[in-house]
């Protein structure tokens, strides 16, 4: 039977956000957590001299030129502005590099120093708007925007990734400049995923609006964690769900299978929806996943979990192993890899919050 604690909490497979086109843009912005991430707060490791050198091409990207004047009649005369020493030359900036050194941050950084009209969103959200407003709509809104910041640009589609090389020939080509991260460098994307010869030829015409900055360096969220992520017993579960209704905190409370196939029914950029009010998770009967589908939509919610910084509580199979099927040895293995680092992260969040 059900606990007092279970009936009272609330559930994820409750709630089926629908979100439209307008906020869609109005939620084109960084994180929470990245509400006030600075080229100041990165603190890049000295063991990996390429986080301070992706920092500092990124700084004077950011940064307006320097004004300068020769003077003459009537302001005629005035000599175009130069970039600034060490900014790249290209419309676009790709960050290269494994989870958990920073490239969210450095994005993010990038995204507080520009002036002007600028948004910042993940491959999900922008391709969602374009799913709302229709190519043309999403351009329209986009256009003329200072600064586009891409973040986790995806794969999982080859329509989906050839539609954003077009957006961003399109947007550079009216002035906008990019800024990208993903885990793979542009001259490698769809590399054993998608060999079609125009799919190759898209990935080059965007790699080649783009200066690539390799950024080195091990995974953050795991330098003090060891291990998977942490297992509760059903009873310090519920405790964990009576102490958070006790301290007036909003944690939900669903069985695994249920959210994996609920997740299946809401739209990725829409995820963040189901967060709304929530200020912890409560995951009974985890189990190995084995259908890379529901895997990968899992991911892309722990992705939104990890942004909103929501600890999980959770019973049954550690989190940071449920990617099973030979998963961790296909073409999505850096995508799951991320995640369990996420997982991991968030996990011992709950245990020791």
């Amino acid at each position: 039977m059900a606990s007092d604690a279970q009936h009272s909490s609330a559930r994820l497979v409750q709630r089926s956000p629908r979100i439209s086109g307008p906020e869609l843009v109005a939620t084109l912005v960084p994180p929470p957590q990245f509400d006030r991430a600075t080229f100041e707060s990165y603190r890049p490791d000295p063991e990996h001299p390429s986080q301070e050198e992706a920092r500092d091409t990124l700084r004077a990207f950011a940064s307006p030129p320097p004004a300068v004047s020769r003077g003459g009649f009537l302001g005629f005369g005035k000599k175009k502005a130069e970039p600034r020493p060490g900014a790249p030359t290209r419309p676009g900036v790709y960050l290269d590099g494994g989870f958990g050194v920073g490239k969210t941050h450095l994005l993010a950084a990038t995204w507080h120093a520009t002036a002007g009209r600028k948004y910042f969103g993940t491959f999900i959200e922008y391709t969602a708007l374009v799913g709302a407003l229709g190519y043309t709509g999403a351009l329209g809104v986009l256009q003329g925007a200072k600064l586009i910041c891409i973040d986790e640009f995806e794969l999982d589609d080859p329509g989906d990734t050839m539609l954003m090389t077009r957006m961003i020939g399109d947007l550079t080509s009216t002035g906008s400049r990019i800024v990208a991260t993903s885990n793979t460098p542009p001259n490698a994307l769809g590399e054993g995923r998608f060999a079609a010869a125009d799919f190759m030829r898209e990935i080059q015409a965007m790699s080649d609006r783009f200066v690539t900055i390799k950024i080195d360096g091990s995974d953050y969220r795991q330098r003090e964690l060891d291990g998977d992520a942490v297992v509760l017993g059903d009873d310090a579960y519920q405790f964990a769900l009576a102490d958070a209704s006790a301290a007036g905190e909003r944690m939900t409370d669903d069985d695994f299978s249920e959210l994996i196939a609920h997740l299946a029914t809401v739209h990725p950029s829409s995820y963040p929806g189901l967060l709304n009010g929530v200020q912890a998770i409560g995951l009974r009967d985890v189990h190995e996943l084995t259908d890379q589908s529901a895997a990968l939509r899992f991911v892309a919610f722990v992705d939104r979990v990890y942004d909103a910084q929501i600890p999980i509580a959770a019973t049954g199979t550690p989190l940071t192993t449920i990617f099973g099927g030979g998963m961790l040895d296909g073409g999505y293995r850096k995508k799951y890899l991320r995640c369990m680092s996420r997982l991991n992260a968030l996990t011992a969040e709950q245990v020791t919050a």
